[in-house]
């Protein structure tokens, strides 16, 4: 049975430097892709952070697209966004399970990653999870990326660096004996 409980969501941090996402999208349905855009775009800005966007055929060209991209070294984080609903064959399952696990992997592969590609049963489902004014899944896709740059900067900054005048030797003092 579905529940209609209200749900909690992480307000967006705001981070120093801003970052740089970008947005990639399938477009299959345009009106539900736009809505997404736009919600992960105002995200992004209320956040103070910035973006680009670009578009892919479908839905499992998105995790390539950001491999790609994430060479490049431009971005701090990106945001997959799209839509994939059921329809009468197979093509549903394996659109749906191949784009979240190829998601999954480049995540664990160091890759800050919203995911905000929508598996759904209908367009209504759909238009619910998109509307901005709504449950607005692509500014929750955005806030999400905007988490993993926060963790990543947390736990991967460059180790502190000492004073420099430690390595220097005193006239007149011992070197420091090799203990290898």
């Amino acid at each position: 049975m579905a529940s209609h409980e209200e749900h909690f969501s992480m307000a967006a941090p705001r981070l120093t430097p801003a970052p740089h996402l970008l947005l990639v999208t399938a477009p299959f349905y345009r009106g539900i892709a736009d809505w997404m855009i736009e919600g992960a775009k105002t995200a992004i800005a209320n956040a103070g952070a910035t973006c680009d966007a670009i578009e892919v055929p479908g839905a499992l060209e998105i995790p390539t697209a950001i491999r790609l991209v994430s060479r490049s070294h431009r971005y701090d984080g990106f945001v997959a966004l799209g839509c994939v609903i059921r329809g009468a064959t197979t093509h549903y399952e394996t659109v749906c399970n191949d784009s979240s696990r190829a998601i999954t992997l480049l995540g664990l592969d160091g890759i800050c990653i919203g995911n905000g590609i929508l598996t759904v049963e209908n367009m209504d489902q759909a238009v619910e999870r998109a509307d901005p004014a709504q449950m607005n899944k692509g500014a929750g896709a955005a806030i999400a990326a905007l988490h993993l740059i926060a963790i990543d900067r947390e736990y991967h900054a460059p180790a502190p660096v000492g004073d420099p005048r430690d390595d220097i030797l005193m006239a007149g003092m011992p070197a420091p004996k090799d203990t290898a």
